[in-house]
């Protein structure tokens, strides 16, 4: 039996042998260092700094400067950048743009989803009551509580800076009793037909909903699947799969809603979200993003960003006793997203230290794995540790980076697996 089994495994590995060939002609054909912008040293303004730029398999991460922005975007940048603008008219004109593009009522563009959460919030509680809005964080005689349905996670901070005071409703059937007289909006992070459910109940009570959607694009359709559910506010981030400006994101949703959101914000000088300043560059590059998502084949999109990760994966499979996965996560982040697994103890080698390894080396590799090196300490609880595992995301690889990858972590696997 034990001679049997050799046999077969000695086939399988010879079958992904031939299967990764071409991929090693290509690695052994091209110095990919030389042809990847983060190899290219002459003249890079970051490593001037001292600065070691990186290949990103670890998805939209603030920290690691979110995502590079769509030649679009860079192109409506400079545009924008080579003129005055009255920004007041400028958001009032994209957010009739925004309505088109998107369905919704209305819009802004923010310096970000968070800084959106922070300028619906406000604008839920202090309207456009100049007063009130000079008053905030200070909440006295206003409506001042926000409920979280659903966990609470690390950005509710954007919310309690405010002004807001948190209560939390964990589950549908506590949010009925969780709205009061004092309550001035619910916010929620879920995604899916819940948020519809959730509806059923902020609508009778005169409530807001704001829907946490900060990576649920692309797809594109998630803009119209907001709007066609009737949710009152949405925020979603531009400067991560969006591919806008890093610091640009989304409030979208009623009219009447925006236009509070848009009082207590910059430009508007004693509002408390004032220092959120978001620049007529970042507008702009924000509508050029959406223009070229609302006639992007995504399809083919998703085709390219599979075919990346299953290069990797026909790459790294080639060392015995290495499998792989790949899923696209639901909710957000939906993206090809390829999980390798090894046994830890029999390689000598843990997920933390071969994440560490990719780093340590040339060029600067960052993987996913439960380390979130952005997160707060002292927050950690929001986000219980899961199983450690490595994962390499398709939607921030830029061509070539495929081959690297893989070609790096099979090494880093092999020599651990032989040692």
């Amino acid at each position: 039996m034990a001679i049997h089994n050799n046999s077969r495994n000695s086939r399988r590995s010879v079958l992904k042998l031939l299967a990764a060939a071409p991929l090693f002609a290509t690695i052994a054909g091209r110095s990919f260092a030389a042809t990847v912008g983060v190899g290219k040293a002459a003249g890079n303004p970051y490593t001037a700094l001292g600065v070691r730029p990186l290949i990103n398999a670890r998805g939209n991460f603030t920290y690691l400067s979110g995502s590079l922005e769509l030649p679009e975007v860079r192109r409506a940048v400079e545009a924008a950048s080579h003129q005055f603008v009255d920004l007041y008219e400028l958001q009032a004109a994209a957010g009739k743009r925004l309505a088109e593009l998107t369905g919704a009522e209305s819009g802004i563009v923010t310096s970000g989803a968070a800084a959106a959460m922070s300028a619906a919030a406000a604008g839920a509680m202090a309207g456009t009551d100049p007063q009130k809005i000079w008053q905030l964080p200070d909440t006295t005689g206003m409506k001042d509580q926000i409920v979280i349905l659903g966990p609470r996670n690390a950005f509710d901070s954007a919310l309690r800076l405010t002004g807001a005071k948190l209560v939390m409703a964990p589950e549908m059937n506590d949010l009925k009793g969780a709205i009061s007289d004092r309550t001035a909006l619910v916010y929620t992070n879920w995604r899916d037909e819940r948020v519809r459910d959730a509806l059923q109940i902020t609508r009778p009570a005169g409530v807001p909903l704001l829907a946490d959607a900060a990576s649920a694009v692309p797809p594109y359709d998630s803009f119209a699947r907001y709007a066609r559910w009737g949710v009152d506010l949405y925020c979603i981030s531009g400067g991560k799969g969006l591919g806008g400006p890093q610091c640009s994101g989304l409030l979208l949703g009623r009219k009447d809603l925006i236009t509070a959101a848009m009082a207590n914000s910059a430009p508007w000088e004693g509002a408390v979200c004032r220092p959120m300043k978001v620049g007529k560059e970042e507008i702009m590059g924000v509508l050029a993003a959406l223009e070229y998502w609302s006639k992007a084949d995504f399809g083919a999109i998703t085709r390219e960003w599979r075919n990346r990760v299953e290069r990797i994966a026909r790459l790294v499979e080639t060392v015995p006793g290495v499998t792989t996965t790949i899923e696209i996560p639901p909710g957000s982040n939906s993206f090809p997203t390829l999980t390798v697994n090894w046994d830890a103890a029999a390689f000598g080698l843990t997920v933390k230290q071969c994440a560490a390894d990719l780093a340590a080396g040339t060029p600067r590799i960052e993987v996913l794995t439960n380390h979130n090196a952005s997160l707060v300490p002292a927050i950690a609880y929001l986000n219980p540790i899961k199983l450690d595992r490595l994962q390499i995301v398709s939607v921030t690889l830029q061509p070539g980076e495929d081959l690297i990858i893989g070609n790096r972590l099979r090494q880093l696997l092999e020599k651990a697996r032989k040692a």
